[in-house]
């Protein structure tokens, strides 16, 4: 009733409007758990489904625009944390959660869920082992990614100045728990790279449940590690704990303790290694001076006119055996050759046509065109001959010839 005793009635708009301000006034943010029932996704992206407990439940919807970014699969039965606003749908009269992000709760739908991411991103080859550099053996500056207030730093800190004070460090504060963690971490990775800030990167945080170190399994910050131009090395939780980032770094360290070890060579054993290379190349230039030296003394006078001689000798003597080769060589040529020189006179001699004529032969030819005459049918009666004995010449006719 108002002041006056009248009954004050409302419709059912206004009811349904001034229970909608209330609810969305007192939650305009807010994180709900529960498991998800009725799960009916819509054929433009949006997902409707009901959050409910043992006692309890509540209409949600999530809009395709948040839907996309979601990393696990949505199904009946799957426990889920939940962010967004309560609000209140008039045509209905029903209250309902408008749901912005939306991740697996419990531990079995959490590893459930990164077991999934990882081998989506394992088919993409962002931890393939030929991705991984090696670390800087002596890095100038490390850069570490993780929160300023927490123990890992501090460790990583302590361990990288007692092993090499000389080091420089470069804290990039970030974020490591929560919603806003992931967008920090990445940050501070591409400030890194963009601005050539270290040699080395650690990118971690300390200890912490399963749920506190999922920003480090986020994609986004995995595929940052995995494209990070400066080597990464990953140091999330302790021994025990995993994160998808770990296979994506170029070294994974057990702890930020660990890390800090394996960025950083102990500056004493530098100077040790240093000092052993030192001494190895003093003692390499000794030995080549010795040997110089004993090249040097052997170019003495008496000693060059040792070696020559020594070089002349056997060259001598191989010439003057040659020269003896030679000369015998030429020795027996012209024996033979005179032998058959001989031969040939001999062979000459007895082939003279005078001596043959000289025996009482006469050679017969043609008188008319100077043709041998060898057998009787090579003249015919009539012919004119001329016969040529030892001396002198005789004409003759042929009288007949067969």
């Amino acid at each position: 009733m108002d002041f006056t005793g009248n009954e004050i009635v409302y419709s059912v708009t206004q009811v349904t409007q001034t229970i909608k301000n209330l609810l969305e006034e007192s939650f305009p943010t807010i994180t709900l758990e529960g498991e998800i029932s009725n799960y009916r996704p819509n054929s433009t992206g949006h997902l409707y489904f009901t959050l409910k407990d043992e006692n309890s439940q509540i209409s949600a919807v999530m809009f395709a625009s948040s839907a996309r970014s979601l990393t696990f699969n949505v199904a009946d039965g799957k426990k889920v944390r939940c962010r967004g606003r309560i609000t209140v749908y008039p045509a209905r009269g029903n209250y309902q959660i408008l749901i912005t992000s939306m991740e697996p709760a419990g531990e079995g739908e959490i590893l459930l869920m990164l077991e999934q991411r990882k081998q989506k991103l394992a088919a993409q080859g962002l931890f393939d082992s030929s991705r991984k550099r090696s670390l800087s053996q002596f890095p100038k500056t490390i850069g570490v990614v993780t929160t300023p207030s927490g123990a890992g730093l501090r460790d990583i800190l302590q361990i990288i100045r007692r092993r090499n004070p000389c080091v420089n460090i470069v804290i990039l504060p970030a974020i490591v728990q929560g919603a806003d963690a992931a967008p920090t971490i990445i940050r501070q990775i591409e400030n890194a790279n963009n601005y050539h800030l270290c040699d080395t990167l650690i990118v971690g945080r300390g200890g912490g449940s399963l749920e506190d170190l999922l920003p480090f399994s986020e994609e986004a910050v995995v595929r940052a590690v995995a494209e990070s131009q400066i080597p990464v090395i990953s140091a999330v939780g302790h021994e025990i704990d995993w994160a998808l980032c770990d296979y994506a770094a170029d070294v994974r360290a057990p702890t930020p303790s660990a890390a800090a070890e394996l960025a950083t060579s102990v500056k004493d054993e530098i100077i040790d290694y240093l000092q052993n290379k030192q001494n190895l190349f003093y003692s390499e230039i000794r030995a080549k001076v010795d040997q110089i030296k004993l090249m040097v003394k052997s170019f003495s006078p008496d000693n060059l006119e040792l070696n020559f001689r020594q070089i002349e000798q056997p060259l001598l003597q191989q010439f003057d055996d040659l020269k003896d080769d030679l000369l015998r060589g030429m020795e027996e040529r012209l024996k033979d050759t005179r032998i058959h020189i001989e031969k040939m006179q001999s062979i000459l001699k007895a082939s003279d046509p005078h001596l043959i004529l000289d025996k009482g032969f006469s050679m017969v030819r043609d008188k008319k065109n100077g043709k041998l005459i060898r057998s009787g049918s090579d003249a015919s009666p009539g012919t004119e001959l001329e016969i040529i004995p030892a001396k002198g010449k005789i004409t003759a006719q042929v009288i007949t010839a067969e």
